[in-house]
């Protein structure tokens, strides 16, 4: 089997494995990507989807109630108030996607993800 191909084999066994390839030197490597925690919406809460951290920012959509979201990172915003209390701190949980963590059983009253860069 050629490089090219084996190399190809590996990256799509990685890919649907959920795998991150480092490239040292020539060789491909598979290393296991850290899995996405998903987090639960407040119990009865309907959460708003915005194009940023802040309540002035576009509403793309509003979420079912019971809804389970990944949280990619996070990043200070507009202060709000919501289910869980007061706060800051907003949850990407898609490309230009926020939701006021106020609403998110994440079980911490910080971050509980990277910073958005």
């Amino acid at each position: 089997m050629s490089k090219s191909r084996r190399e190809a084999l590996v990256t799509g066994a990685a890919a649907m494995a959920g795998a991150v390839l480092l490239v040292l030197g020539g060789a491909v490597e598979a290393v296991a990507a850290p899995s996405l925690v998903y987090y639960p919406a407040a119990p009865g809460v309907r959460v708003n989807v915005r194009s940023g951290p802040g309540t002035s920012f576009q509403l793309l959509r509003t979420l079912p109630y019971d809804q389970k979201m990944p949280i990619f990172c996070q990043t200070p915003g507009e202060t709000v108030n919501g289910y869980y209390g007061t706060s800051n701190i907003w949850d990407r949980i898609g490309p230009d996607q926020y939701v006021a963590d106020v609403n998110i059983l994440t079980g911490s009253d910080g971050y509980v993800a990277p910073r958005c860069t």
